[in-house]
């Protein structure tokens, strides 16, 4: 089965743009290093409907926030630490970065890697 890492994270809704780009920019880096897929979903339905909880009330979503859900996928655990060493190392990725300037908080960001249970 592969594997895959998460993250969750809230950007600034003025700010979807320069994240877009910069994820944009990271997807490349990511695929050309051996990454199966890079994806970087914006949240679109988060109205709570009562029966669990959202995304914005799990990561304390502000209103001028949006939640972003993204996952990268590999072949398996060991590929993930190759691929990862390469982009790690890659001089492009914090090509244009501007750590100062983000347009999210990397502290509030929420990151693990996963075994992938089921693949239907």
């Amino acid at each position: 089965m592969n594997y895959v890492d998460g993250y969750v994270l809230a950007i600034k809704k003025d700010r979807i743009e320069d994240y877009k780009k910069m994820a944009q920019r990271a997807g490349e880096i990511w695929k050309k290093h051996g990454a199966l897929s890079y994806k970087e979903c914006i949240g679109e339905d988060m109205e709570d409907k009562g029966f669990c909880m959202t995304f914005p009330a799990a990561f304390n979503v502000a209103d001028d926030e949006i939640p972003i859900f993204a996952y990268v996928e590999y072949k398996s655990r060991e590929h993930r630490d190759e691929v990862n060493e390469k982009v790690h190392n890659d001089p492009g990725l914090g090509e244009g970065c501007d750590m100062d300037n983000m347009p999210f908080d990397c502290k509030r960001m929420v990151y693990g890697g996963f075994d992938v249970l089921v693949d239907a």
